[in-house]
């Protein structure tokens, strides 16, 4: 993942994108960011520690029939763990090239901003096989069922793309 997609930042798109460099100057020492893995039935949710060096799992949440209710969960969770940037998973198509689950999680960005006021820094990061990666961890390494796995695949993925993002902001060039 270390050739991401750098998208142009805030071309057009009604919240706050920021690039590597511009989440590396949004945020200070101690600031925590939060990763989420947005899909149609599940947003899967990780955040960092103080020191950004280590990505958690913390939750899935099943998406609510209204962008209120996530919104408020999200709004809590930014809140009690004194959340300063998202890492937003950027579905990209294997080609490299946009699809539309990216509308859809512009859209999704858009609306934490525009309805939920969440204005934070937020760095679009290629999730491309994440979920493979972690289905087939817990698959193999794990030895989990089916049942167990669908409850922590979404937030494990969310894990793997904020992880690697905090990796790539450490790296200085």
């Amino acid at each position: 993942m270390s050739d991401q997609h750098k998208p142009s930042p805030n071309r057009g798109r009604s919240f706050n994108e920021v690039d590597l460099a511009g989440m590396r100057e949004a945020i200070g020492t101690g600031d925590r960011l939060l990763g989420i893995d947005f899909g149609d039935r599940k947003i899967g949710i990780a955040v960092s520690d103080g020191l950004q060096s280590i990505a958690s799992p913390v939750e899935t949440l099943i998406r609510a029939k209204k962008f209120a209710a996530d919104a408020a969960s999200l709004t809590t969770i930014i809140e009690e763990r004194e959340i300063r940037g998202i890492v937003l998973g950027w579905p990209l198509q294997m080609d490299g090239s946009q699809g539309p689950r990216c509308q859809a999680t512009i859209a999704f960005a858009r609306n934490l901003r525009n309805l939920a006021g969440i204005n934070l820094p937020t760095l679009l990061w290629d999730e491309r096989l994440t979920s493979a990666m972690v289905e087939k961890f817990l698959i193999n390494d794990m030895d989990m069922t089916r049942n167990k796995r669908r409850k922590v695949v979404d937030q494990m993925a969310a894990v793997i793309i904020l992880q690697s993002a905090l990796d790539a902001l450490k790296v200085v060039l």
